[in-house]
């Protein structure tokens, strides 16, 4: 199929339910940086596009199951959005894909590699230095010689935050990038991998900060220079009832 522009196309993993106003915000920061986006949800036609990165979202918990973790029947899940997203990894992670994870995105990548999960943190003793703010408040430490501080040019970063989950024990191959002041971890990257890279805030939100903004600028150049994947096949075996 004929491209409509060159500008890259990046694929962005939603709830099905996800509000236009959340979805205004991923579809911005993609189109600022140079990109177009095209979302990615359980239910809906796979597009047919090429894709030249990924995003895989925010959004609900990931489902206890996956990581072995403890149930908690208080929080929303969505199992189907579990299953595509780790099957998009599956796909795109050998073609050496661009992927940036935003929040869940950061733990399911964490997931996929293996990695563990805190089901809950409300209520542990550290949790009481995760301020819970669509603003940048909290402070994040960002950890040198990471492609995340070149990404972001800064030692220490402000950031929102909208999580009670987080990355416990690291998936294999993974390294942290950047911590909070009760040492959860708020970013992580794949060294072996082009640009795979995964945030626990919402860098989306933060419109008119370049330092978050350079998230998805660097996402747009490596997809770019990159091969693009041919989706064809993937879209094949997932129906809109997956």
């Amino acid at each position: 199929m004929a491209r409509k522009s060159n500008k890259p196309i990046i694929g962005i993993t939603v709830s099905r339910y996800k509000s236009k106003i959340m979805r205004f915000f991923d579809w911005l920061a993609v189109w600022r940086a140079g990109g177009r986006a095209v979302f990615l949800s359980p239910g809906r036609d796979f597009p047919s596009e090429r894709l030249d990165g990924l995003i895989i979202g925010g959004g609900d918990d990931i489902g206890a199951d996956l990581y072995g973790g403890e149930i908690n029947i208080d929080v929303r899940i969505d199992p189907e959005r579990d299953a595509l997203e780790l099957e998009l990894l599956r796909f795109v992670i050998d073609k050496d894909l661009p992927v940036l994870g935003i929040c869940r995105g950061a733990q399911m990548m964490n997931v996929f590699f293996g990695g563990t999960l805190f089901s809950d943190i409300r209520g542990m003793p550290r949790e009481k230095t995760n301020i819970r703010t669509v603003l940048a408040r909290k402070i994040v430490s960002v950890k040198q010689d990471t492609k995340v501080r070149e990404i972001l040019g800064q030692d220490l970063v402000r950031v929102n935050s909208l999580h009670h989950q987080a990355v416990d024990i690291l998936g294999d191959g993974l390294s942290v990038s950047a911590c909070d002041q009760g040492d959860f971890v708020q970013a992580l990257e794949h060294n072996d991998k082009r640009f795979f890279v995964g945030v626990q805030w919402h860098p989306e939100f933060l419109v008119f900060d370049r330092h978050h903004q350079a998230l998805f600028h660097a996402l747009i150049k490596n997809a770019r220079h990159g091969d693009k994947v041919d989706t064809t096949s993937f879209s094949k075996t997932h129906s809109p009832a997956l």
